[in-house]
């Protein structure tokens, strides 16, 4: 299969992650971000699991409850914290942060050379959230940046992890032993942490659905399976996707104003992101 076709599915991967911001607010009930996001792991851990038929072992085990956590069990629940006391803006811009840590781990965990092009398009990418994202929103939180911090350093080493430690099994069995932990791994911070659900209405039942197949079942999927074609610090790139997909989304179903300056971040993360593919490329070049 060519690259370019890889970097295509694994780009879905955070164009759908943009809608979660949107079914979150607009169809869950409030005040459920541990419920929410063991809903979202659990059950499509569950589903990938009785497709595959294929349950860990040995090493495997401790493998997968070590990338569960890192790629959902505490992503999630740093993000809640960083959504909860930061602007969504200021959240996102430090989030941006991942493909460079990303760039950094990589050299120190699989030998992979850092170039002054990856860097410039990591960069490149910050300003770009930051110009989409930070519309008038400057209020910040200690606790809620260190949160939005340790979160994007979460996942970077579970990306980073994932190439690292690759099962002999398919991608979509290692999705679902990943999302599984994870979804395990909440589910007591869940029950312990907060109240019941109420009663589910349709919009409720529509929305952990969509978060559960599309959210986590699907996109998890096309991300691992890119991360084990594709390098990570390829594959982080593109989850700036992600931002630009919540902005048209406000834009066109919530009548959410897109200004001039939001257009140019978007115009710069989507540069950013052919810059860093172009560096690995170059990089990859005897």
């Amino acid at each position: 299969m060519s690259r370019n076709l890889d970097l295509t599915l694994t780009a879905l991967a955070p164009t759908l992650w943009g809608s979660t911001y949107l079914v979150t607010t607009e169809l869950l009930p409030q005040g459920y971000p541990l419920t929410a996001a063991m809903l979202r792991a659990l059950p499509a851990g569950v589903l990938l699991l009785i497709l595959t038929r294929k349950l860990p072992g040995g090493i495997w085990i401790v493998r997968s409850l070590i990338l569960g956590a890192l790629n959902f069990s505490l992503f999630w629940w740093l993000l809640f914290i960083a959504a909860y006391r930061l602007p969504g803006g200021v959240a996102a811009t430090v989030g941006a942060i991942q493909p460079l840590v990303v760039l950094l781990l990589c050299r120190a965990l699989l030998d992979q050379p850092v170039t002054r092009l990856a860097l410039l398009a990591g960069f490149g990418g910050i300003l770009g959230v930051a110009l989409i994202t930070l519309v008038g929103e400057l209020s910040l939180d200690r606790i809620g940046l260190l949160a939005a911090l340790g979160g994007a350093v979460s996942m970077a080493l579970g990306t980073v992890l994932v190439r690292k430690w690759q099962p002999p099994v398919s991608a979509l069995s290692f999705t679902a032993w990943q999302l599984l932990a994870g979804g395990l791994l909440l589910l007591p911070a869940a029950l312990w942490l907060e109240p019941p659900l109420p009663v589910m209405s349709t919009e409720h039942l529509i929305g952990f659905s969509y978060l559960g197949l599309f959210g986590g079942a699907l996109t998890y999927f096309l991300w691992f399976r890119g991360i084990a074609r594709l390098n990570p610090s390829t594959v982080t790139p593109l989850a700036l996707l992600s931002p630009i997909s919540a902005v048209f989304l406000g834009w066109i179903l919530l009548q959410q104003n897109l200004h001039a300056i939001q257009m140019t971040g978007i115009a710069l993360v989507l540069f950013s992101v052919w810059l860093g593919q172009h560096s690995q490329l170059k990089a990859a070049r005897p």
